[in-house]
């Protein structure tokens, strides 16, 4: 059965068919469907945008506010740990430590 369309008052004359339910319609009633631009569809079967669609996020720039340069520890031959030429052991119960 037959649709009359009566454009008078319409941008154009112009009569279109929905890309999803094939109904007939005036082209000013059409709009590209987000997800598929080249499709033109009705109000009624738009889609809504898929948000996995979107360029993801850039990532977070993380940098540290006090970076502690990268300088060997210094070591005595012997394995002990010194600092400023003070060298100690840690004892076994580890609260107290024994200097030389």
């Amino acid at each position: 059965m037959s649709l009359f369309l009566d454009p008078s008052g319409q941008p154009t004359y112009g009569i279109a068919i929905c890309g999803r339910c094939s109904r007939k319609m005036l082209l000013s009633e059409l709009s590209p469907d987000p997800n598929y631009p080249g499709l033109m569809v009705c109000k009624e079967d738009r889609d809504e945008y898929d948000p996995y669609r979107l360029a993801p996020r850039a990532p977070d720039q993380i940098v540290l506010p006090f970076n502690r340069p990268d300088t060997p520890i210094n070591t005595h031959p012997a394995g002990v740990i010194q600092e400023a030429g003070d060298e100690f052991f840690i004892t076994e119960d580890g609260n107290s430590y024994l200097e030389m």
